[in-house]
């Protein structure tokens, strides 16, 4: 692929008859444990299925069965039984007799409390993300890699952003949303290339298309310091995506502000919403003593002649 620099993210609100469809698509895709971590000694495969079964709970679900879960983790029917079995003695799962399911216990949940009271950044944020709603009308949301996907930790939203939205917990794809291609683009080359061979393994057939809409989305973070998407991870969004780098080894995170594509037009996006963003995160770094962005010289040098990029990682070939 090619070799860019980071910012802006998303995709935020739903409209309610395509909310079905989004949820599929946010479910599907978990992937066993790779065979390069299969040569792992230190890697704990058992662990590692445990916590995909975990995973395989998403917002709004509520409950689910071992088929259900096999089908979402790719793990076979008898392995899932077994651990959820073990989920439950341990606590976090609560068992359904009545529909032979399970839903998250209070165990399970309490790590994420723990998690989300730990992230500064979402705490420090909320202002500076309450005023950037206000101002556009869009929802502004904070997130962070899970696999292949990006997760929120932090969503601000009005009255304008009616329909089905997402929440805390919801997920958003790398390769389509502007909070996705935001965060690629402000990884290093390794860490570009690592995200680049799990989003190859995961879409398949599909990546090349895929890894073409990144890598345009590199270009315009070199040239503007922010991400946009419009329909390419939905028909109706509209969306700006900025990451955000901090000094203390966490991260990157990343942004974004969206709205119906009717509302968040491409202009829109590049001549008010994604500026808006961008100056909103810059903000933030300062307040939290992260690190400026790179100099417009900087991106440059990431440039070739005639404004191509260099591809960096072979996993994105």
């Amino acid at each position: 692929m090619r070799n860019l620099i980071p910012h802006l993210d998303g995709r935020v609100i739903l409209k309610h008859g395509r909310c079905q469809r989004l949820r599929a698509r946010s479910r599907s895709g978990m992937k066993r444990t790779g065979k390069k971590t299969a040569t792992d000694r230190n890697f704990v495969v058992a662990l590692s299925r445990g916590l995909d079964v975990l995973r395989a709970f998403q917002p709004n679900d509520g409950l689910l069965g071992n088929q259900e879960i096999a089908a979402r983790t790719n793990l076979p029917k008898p392995t899932v039984s077994r651990l959820t079995y073990t989920l439950t003695k341990l606590g976090y799962l609560t068992p359904v007799p009545r529909f032979e399911k399970y839903q998250l216990a209070p165990a399970a949940m309490s790590l994420g409390y723990a998690a989300l009271a730990n992230l500064g950044v979402r705490h420090l944020s909320e202002p500076f993300r309450e005023e950037v709603m206000r101002a556009t009308g869009g929802a502004v949301a904070v997130g962070g890699r899970d696999r292949h996907s990006m997760i929120y930790f932090g969503q601000s939203r009005g009255s304008e952003t009616v329909g089905v939205q997402l929440d805390v917990g919801s997920r958003v794809p790398i390769a389509t949303s502007a909070m996705g291609r935001a965060y690629f683009w402000a990884l290093d080359d390794d860490g570009r290339a690592e995200v680049s061979r799990i989003l190859r393994e995961h879409y398949g057939s599909r990546w090349p298309k895929m890894r073409d809409g990144l890598e345009r989305s590199g270009e315009t973070v070199a040239k503007y310091g922010f991400a946009i998407s419009v329909g390419d991870w939905h028909d109706d969004i509209g969306a700006a995506g900025v990451a955000l780098k901090l000094n203390d080894g966490t991260g990157p995170y990343a942004f974004n502000c969206g709205a119906p594509a009717f509302r968040f037009t491409e202009e829109r996006l590049i001549n008010d919403i994604g500026p808006r963003l961008l100056a909103m995160v810059r903000n933030i770094e300062a307040a939290l003593g992260g690190l400026m962005p790179h100099s417009k010289k900087d991106v440059s040098k990431k440039l070739k002649s005639g404004g191509k990029v260099a591809r960096v990682a072979e996993g994105f070939r």
